[in-house]
């Protein structure tokens, strides 16, 4: 059954944590991106894991794999779930987070690697000289990824049928870009609904805006999750 993570698109510790407090029992799941570990750094993943929810630590890791094998670890540390780097960085690189999370056994934080950010569309990979078509990308990516150790990928929804086929069942297929019928979009430019990334084989569907912003968060985090079928 699909997860939903829902985004703590927020700039303090002490908003994350009365995010967290209000949905309550209707999400377990949280992700912490760049914005909000910047502000607050390792205390923000402490004062949710306090409420005894899962963290998803969305620092996306590119670096040299030494680096980045340290990161992973300093990561798992924070007793984090799930993580991501970029699959970007290349073989060594991907084995390395792979390996340093294996270290923590059991309780390992699971690695997913970004494929292509939501956010970019055919043109804007040309613009940085990618010449294969996005969902060729995506799955040559996506296969580097998983065949180097992630536990799997972050995708938009419009490749998941593609790389559930490629990457086989046991795959992460973290997915942002989604939006409830007749939501605004916002920077995203690869989306769909959450029933429709769950049919497609998504295993994490990531949520920000149509919950934070809503008058009821929790009437909203709820009716995702019954539209997810959870």
């Amino acid at each position: 059954m699909a997860e939903l993570i829902v985004a703590l698109d927020v700039s303090t510790a002490a908003e994350a944590e009365a995010v967290v407090a209000r949905l309550g029992s209707a999400v377990s799941f949280y992700k912490i991106g760049l914005e909000l570990f910047a502000a607050a750094g390792p205390e923000v993943v402490a004062r949710v894991k306090k409420h005894g929810k899962h963290v998803f630590l969305d620092l996306k890791l590119h670096d040299i794999p030494r680096t980045v094998e340290r990161a992973v670890k300093s990561c798992g540390a924070l007793g984090v779930d799930l993580l991501t780097i970029h699959s970007a960085g290349g073989k060594a690189m991907i084995r390395a987070a792979a390996d340093a999370a294996a270290t923590f056994g059991a309780n390992r934080p699971r690695v997913v690697a970004v494929t292509c950010l939501t956010s970019l569309d055919q043109a804007d990979l040309a613009d940085i000289g990618v010449t294969r078509a996005m969902v060729e990308q995506v799955a040559a990516l996506g296969s580097l990824a998983v065949g180097n150790g992630a536990d799997g990928i972050v995708c938009s929804p419009q490749e998941v049928v593609a790389m559930r086929r490629r990457l086989g069942p046991q795959a992460l297929l973290v997915t942002p870009g989604v939006r409830p019928a007749g939501a605004d979009v916002g920077d995203q430019k690869r989306v769909a609904t959450p029933a429709q990334a769950v049919r497609d084989g998504a295993t994490h569907l990531v949520v920000g805006r149509p919950i934070l912003e809503a008058t009821d968060p929790r009437a909203a985090a709820a009716a995702i999750r019954a539209e997810m079928g959870a």
